[in-house]
């Protein structure tokens, strides 16, 4: 097993004294209000063995507030589900009841 230390920036040497190698950050998205947010709603059940599941698409924000969003349509619902990616999934067929539930939370929603 190889003890080289990984540099996954590319840099190996500079002649510059004045170089200071600061890896890239992954800056987080502020969340938008619920009035900015445009969010897709559908049914989906591509690789999913012939199940149906409500896909919520086109959330901007946080993975804490897109895992808070998801949490509270899952207990709307009363069913499982997952958030992430900027996309929650809820099991089985409630697109109606989303679609009623984010607009109603002040999301538009389509």
């Amino acid at each position: 097993m190889s003890k080289k230390k990984h540099n996954p920036g590319g840099i190996v040497y500079s002649t510059n004294p004045d170089f200071s190698f600061e890896p890239d950050q992954p800056s987080e998205e502020a969340t938008l209000p619920p009035a900015q947010q445009k969010l897709k709603v559908k049914l989906d059940t591509k690789q999913r063995a012939g199940k149906v599941v409500t896909l919520v698409d086109g959330f901007i924000g946080t993975p804490a507030d897109l895992e808070q969003l998801g949490k509270d349509l899952k207990t709307k619902c009363g069913t499982g589900g997952s958030a992430k990616d900027g996309q929650i999934l809820i099991q089985g067929d409630y697109k109606d009841k989303v679609l009623k539930w984010l607009k109603d939370w002040g999301y538009k929603a389509v």
